[in-house]
């Protein structure tokens, strides 16, 4: 039968799983709490992406273990995380995992609806995130304001596609900090960049590999495919 242990398995054989911690996290969310409950619990464990409701999906697990593995250096316990276009609440939870018990990720969703149904994902799979601080889940727009009083961030995971590299991310990551980010046009196909931020505040951009994400959109910019 199809389980999370079942799915990290297929993800290490295949090379995408490298690290003991980033394994561990991915073992201890299972991706069976953050989809639609219509869908088929069988589904879950497959690896590709699944529709969550207002355009969005939850991604492919294995680009939820890219992301960790690039991330990994940068989510030690302690560290602050943000997750922006948090969606299911899936890879906010697997971050907590990883920064717990003095750390902090504060997943940010555009989509007020989703932000509560994540919330309520990750109080069924570990409600200790939640009650302890480790993870807060909100909704809200990182294009607007709602950044403005937040410390910068030793690790930025973006879940949807910027059409260029925006300036208010790049503002919040601190020193030594490392951003994943799609970039590219909507609707077709974005780079995946990793964005490290050296001690002097000197910005190094790689680009990774081609993928496909929902747009990142400003406050009041319509989020629906043409």
């Amino acid at each position: 039968m199809h389980n999370q242990d079942w799915l990290v398995d297929h993800l290490r054989h295949d090379g995408v799983v490298k690290h003991p911690d980033v394994e561990a996290a991915m073992r201890q969310v299972d991706r069976g709490h953050y989809v639609d409950r219509a869908i088929p619990r069988a589904y879950a464990y497959q690896d590709a992406p699944l529709p969550i409701g207002y355009h969005e999906t939850i991604s492919a697990p294995h680009m939820h273990a890219t992301c960790l593995e690039l991330l990994r250096e940068h989510l030690r316990p302690g560290a602050r995380v943000l997750d922006v276009g948090s969606g299911s609440g899936y890879l906010s939870a697997a971050m907590g995992i990883m920064v717990a018990p003095t750390g902090k990720v504060i997943g940010i969703e555009k989509h007020p609806e989703l932000a509560e149904q994540s919330i309520r994902n990750v109080r069924v799979d570990h409600a200790e995130l939640l009650d302890s601080g480790v993870v807060e889940l909100r909704a809200g727009n990182v294009l607007g304001n709602v950044l403005e009083r937040e410390e910068a961030f030793d690790a930025i995971h973006v879940g949807a596609a910027a059409s260029s590299l925006p300036d208010v991310l790049v503002q919040k990551l601190k020193p030594g900090g490392r951003m994943v980010i799609p970039v590219g046009p909507q609707w077709e196909y974005q780079v995946m960049q990793c964005i490290d931020k050296d001690e002097h505040g000197h910005i190094r951009k790689h680009d990774l590999m081609h993928v496909r994400y929902v747009p990142l959109t400003r406050p009041g910019e319509s989020d629906w495919e043409p």
